[in-house]
């Protein structure tokens, strides 16, 4: 008998953000870390809070606040960045907390409500045991022309990052 992982099965970081629960897929967050303060960058859109450097690389902070249209708040030290890639670059983000790694199966994970406006940027929706997560599509966060923008901004930054 086979005791190895079926092949749909995979791994999500959960976090909390606004009192809601959210995940990554595991094998795209390359680490957690403590909240360090966002220095600003000039001339991106409104869904990027600014900039962190991590062990040296200079790091984007998208801010889910904005996108899911949840009121602002300042940065606490309680909080942790989610450092991850997406197919394009690294990026972060803030969140409250960060609950635990879940193990699920991708034919428990629903597609979610194309109707909303938050859709494209939810992979999914996954029953836990305790409850809803929603599962983050960070390659989607951006559209076209605030890529292009970051990417402008990184650029005229002078450290040579880009996508």
């Amino acid at each position: 008998m086979d005791r190895e992982k079926p092949a749909d099965d995979f791994e999500l970081l959960v976090f909390e953000l606004a009192g809601v629960r959210y995940a990554l897929e595991l094998s795209a967050v390359r680490e957690v870390v403590n909240a360090v303060m966002i220095a600003p960058l000039p001339d991106v859109p409104p869904v990027i809070e600014g900039i962190v450097d991590v062990r040296g690389e200079i790091v984007p902070v998208y801010d889910l606040r904005h996108r899911f249209g949840l009121p602002a708040r300042p940065l606490s030290a309680d909080e942790r960045l989610v450092i991850a890639w997406t197919n394009t670059r690294l990026v972060s983000f803030r969140c409250e907390r960060t609950d635990w790694v879940a193990h699920v199966s991708r034919s428990l994970v629903d597609a979610p409500d194309s109707a909303r406006s938050a859709g494209r940027h939810i992979a999914g929706v996954v029953r836990l045991p305790d409850g809803l997560v929603l599962i983050q599509n960070l390659d989607a966060f951006l559209e076209a022309a605030e890529s292009a923008q970051l990417d402008q901004a990184l650029s005229a930054h002078g450290d040579g990052v880009t996508a």
